[in-house]
């Protein structure tokens, strides 16, 4: 599959400048309540136990504690609504997964119940992670197996459902999706191994990382593409009021591997990256260069002179982004031309790895714009650093994603303090333009530290520094605000 990159990032910026004017005419209305203080919009104890106790009685059919359960969730929304907009931050999300069990009556009821408690005004929801989705069984036209697929819920729509009940309380709800890494359900499938990534030494990311359900695609191969588009506009059929895309990167490896030196370790070796990489060379001695160089990880001056003499009519190898000739410089030794091409192979094939990541996330953002839906993208602030001579292994190019998507940098660092994780931050502040949108999730718990890590409000108090640049922060996760809650629903049966 070809597209005219160019192109369709024009139309992106378009779109999203229209969405953009309409996001600000909102942040205006918010800007009056002059939000210089720092919250949590929390629920009292008192206030959330009560409403816990009238949902209880829902679940019991009493009609007259369904009135009144309906209006303290109506009056809570308007609470909330009316917190967040006088206090900094005026977005804050948490990341939620659900699960079957999710679909017993008064469930969901109580899940976003507890987010509206925490002061939370949007949800961002997982609707595919390891290689499963959060469509109906029987109404799910993708290549990948449902989360509800189990005896009597395969017509039940959770994430349809889930979206009704989060914003009957006034919560936004964003599609939290896995991307490059499409799941080991894939890798399952025989008609599919050549849409795989591969690196030079034959291996799958199932060799290199120790989660076992990551299988990571090659982000030029047309069928990843189009099943990976499929996937989005189920999606964004749902009606979600953004969409976050994950996993936007190749799979970090192990060890020493963790740093990228050599061409063998990039994940180069398919059919589509490899007939993408040949296109981008200007004459026949620069592709039979980069076969060469594919092929052994290096080119020497005998493979110079011999490519040369097997295409006389071309003056020497040309590729994009090699604009500097050796006719300037007429008196450069063969071994200066070996050592400066080499160089030169290394930079093309780095940068075409991290060109599939952005024609991929691209691709999957635009739709999303099109039916007027806020895309963003979720990374590592140090997932994009040169290492020595080297990369890191995921080859994460974040500070080259478009503006038009909503940055959401994990600044996951840990070293018992707030330090780290404020460097983070600023290093992707640094990067960003002005226009762009820096969204970061933190992880930890409200109240206490947990494994050295600051608590919630700890970290939120250091963060308000970058106000207003930052008025949005998300929290990971749900399931640490209530362990036992989600081990629980992982393990009932619907």
């Amino acid at each position: 599959m070809t597209f005219n990159r160019q192109c369709l990032r024009l139309s992106a910026v378009a779109l999203y400048s229209s969405l953009w004017m309409t996001h600000l005419g909102n942040q205006s209305a918010i800007a009056q309540g002059k939000p210089e203080q720092i919250g949590y919009c929390h629920l009292s104890v008192k206030e959330a136990q009560t409403k816990e106790s009238l949902r209880l009685q829902v679940l019991k059919s009493d009609k007259k504690a369904l009135e009144r359960y309906r209006k303290i969730i109506q009056l809570h929304a308007k609470r909330l609504q009316a917190c967040r907009r006088t206090t900094w931050p005026q977005k804050q999300a948490i990341w939620l997964r659900l699960y079957p069990c999710d679909l017993k009556s008064g469930r969901l009821s109580q899940i976003m119940d507890r987010i509206v408690n925490l002061g939370y005004n949007q949800v961002n929801l997982g609707v595919f992670y390891d290689g499963r989705v959060l469509l109906p069984a029987t109404h799910n036209p993708t290549i990948w197996p449902s989360v509800t697929n189990v005896p009597g819920a395969e017509n039940l729509d959770l994430l349809a459902q889930a979206i009704n009940k989060a914003h009957e309380r006034g919560l936004q709800v964003y599609a939290w999706m896995f991307t490059l890494n499409f799941g080991y359900s894939y890798a399952l499938r025989q008609d599919r191994g050549d849409a795989i990534a591969r690196n030079g030494k034959g291996q799958t990311s199932l060799y290199v990382v120790h989660d076992s359900l990551q299988v990571f695609v090659d982000p030029y191969n047309s069928q990843a593409i189009s099943d990976y588009s499929l996937l989005v506009q189920e999606v964004l059929n749902h009606h979600p009021d953004g969409i976050l895309f994950d996993y936007v990167r190749y799979p970090r490896q192990l060890g020493a591997d963790s740093v990228a030196t050599k061409v063998t370790d990039l994940w180069l070796y398919t059919a589509a990256t490899q007939m993408a990489l040949f296109r981008r060379a200007k004459n026949l001695q620069a592709q039979e260069l980069i076969r060469r160089f594919l092929l052994r990880g290096y080119i020497s001056a005998t493979d110079i002179t011999e490519v040369a003499r097997f295409y006389p009519q071309e003056s020497e190898p040309l590729w994009e982004g090699r604009n500097h000739t050796f006719a300037q410089q007429p008196l450069l030794s063969l071994q200066e031309k070996q050592a400066i091409l080499q160089s030169d192979l290394w930079n093309l094939v780095v940068s075409h790895a991290m060109e599939g990541v952005l024609n991929f996330v691209d691709l999957a953002a635009y739709p999303a714009l099109q039916k007027g839906i806020l895309p963003g993208v979720v990374f590592f602030p140090e997932g994009n650093q040169n290492i020595g001579q080297g990369y890191d292994s995921r080859l994460q190019p974040w500070d080259r994603f478009p503006s038009t998507l909503i940055w959401s940098p994990m600044a996951y660092a840990n070293c018992g303090n707030v330090s780290c994780i404020l460097a983070e931050v600023q290093r992707v502040l640094s990067m960003a333009k002005p226009e762009t949108q820096i969204f970061p999730a933190i992880s930890g718990k409200w109240g206490e530290s947990m494994n050295n890590r600051p608590s919630l409000e700890v970290q939120m108090q250091a963060l308000q520094q970058f106000a207003p640049r930052i008025n949005g922060v998300s929290h990971f996760a749900y399931s640490w605000q209530f362990p036992q809650d989600d081990r629980d629903r992982k393990a009932c049966h619907f």
